[in-house]
């Protein structure tokens, strides 16, 4: 698998967990792992939309890491901790991607890492085929 390329950002869990923020693998296919509003070690954003907004910007930050950006995102993922957060989540998701529209799913879970956290965001993107 040494065509695979990996991203890290340093984040504390990525060590202590043994996991990258991004994967792309040879295919074009790059994985980008959970992403919440933890910056620096603090929760950045407080609001569900907020929340949201910062961690697309945590998963936009490892795609750049390899050349690629949202509209490279072809799924989105949404796990949000409460369905009166929807609308906002969706707000900023319509925001972020209504150029793109990649295929997304948003699922209620029972919490987070932390309790403070309403939402966490995996993405998926693709490095299209460049013609040879």
């Amino acid at each position: 698998m040494s065509d695979v390329r990996r991203v890290t950002t340093g984040a504390p869990w990525e060590e202590t967990f043994g996991y990258s923020r991004a994967v792309e693998l040879p295919n074009g296919l790059v994985l980008v792992s959970g992403c919440t509003s933890i910056v620096d070690g603090e929760i950045a954003g407080g609001g569900p939309y907020e929340q949201t907004v910062n961690a697309f910007n945590v998963a936009f930050t490892a795609l750049e890491q390899l050349g690629l950006g949202r509209d490279d995102v072809v799924r989105t993922r949404m796990y949000i901790t409460h369905a009166r957060d929807v609308d906002d989540i969706g707000r900023a998701h319509k925001e972020l991607f209504d150029a793109v529209r990649p295929a997304a799913s948003m699922i209620i879970v029972a919490g987070l890492v932390d309790p403070s956290l309403v939402v966490e965001v995996e993405v998926e993107a693709f490095r299209g085929v460049s013609a040879a």
